[in-house]
């Protein structure tokens, strides 16, 4: 039975990067994302340089429904995943009480709930399997409370805390679960989350991407990519709660 990958926010940035290694590896591949055009585009090009089947899914994960209507029509296909990654999410840099509520709406529903309620869905298909590897996409904000970002840094530490413990829940089911934490990274995030234009230190996609790669073929529990992001994680757990904040919202100012 040939295995599949379910990659979400597959149509840029980490998540086509993580389609492209699933690709090079003979994988095949169900991408979802919410711009059908970039879609059919990736879909033909990887199925013509590597000899894969490609489906994709066009759906926005910021809508509570999305996720039961993806693992519906997975099933209908009778396809046999191996590999889910949650990697679709997105932030907006601004203080709390000045965004509009919808943008928070959307922002939980795609980064926690439509991400647990994936997991559950084909974690339980994984179970009857014997064997599946999960990836979340969490993110170094997740480590520390940010002052504009903080809806954005809650949902991730929401993320990091849940895969973390669903790590050793699972492993006994004969499925890995993987936390990938990027830090700054060259993608559409720093756009929509209104940090355009800012001076940043930024990975490239495809290296974060080649990092979550490795560590989610090897079952890790956690990857925080960059030497200097491990730096920053480790300096948090030492550093006292109070001030993290205040030394977060000057970095994030200097992003």
């Amino acid at each position: 039975m040939n295995s599949y990958a379910l990659i979400t926010g597959a149509s840029g940035g980490i998540g086509l990067e993580l389609a492209k290694l699933f690709a090079k590896d003979k994988i095949n591949l169900i991408l979802v994302a919410r711009s059908k055009d970039k879609l059919i585009s990736i879909a033909e090009d990887l199925e013509k340089q590597h000899n894969i089947k490609v489906i994709y899914i066009v759906k926005d994960l910021s809508q509570s429904d999305s996720a039961l209507e993806i693992y519906e029509e997975v099933k209908s296909k009778n396809i046999f995943l191996e590999f889910l990654i949650n990697n679709a999410g997105f932030g907006s840099y601004k203080e709390f009480i000045t965004e509009d509520w919808n943008i928070y709406q959307k922002m939980l529903t795609l980064n926690i709930y439509n991400l647990v309620h994936l997991t559950y869905l084909f974690a339980n298909e994984m179970k009857k399997n014997g064997v599946g590897k999960i990836m979340n996409v969490a993110s170094t904000a997740g480590f520390q409370p940010i002052p504009g970002l903080n809806v954005y840094s809650a949902t991730k530490a929401f993320v990091l805390s849940f895969t973390e413990a669903l790590h050793h829940e699972l492993k006994n089911y004969g499925i890995t679960v993987t936390t990938l934490c990027p830090g700054s990274t060259i993608t559409n995030f720093h756009k929509i989350a209104g940090l355009k234009g800012r001076k940043h230190i930024a990975m490239k996609s495809e290296k974060v991407a080649k990092s979550g790669y490795k560590a989610l073929m090897k079952g890790k529990q956690t990857e925080v990519t960059g030497i200097l992001n491990k730096f920053s994680v480790f300096i948090v757990r030492f550093t006292p709660r109070k001030v993290v904040p205040i030394i977060s919202k000057k970095i994030i100012k200097g992003i």
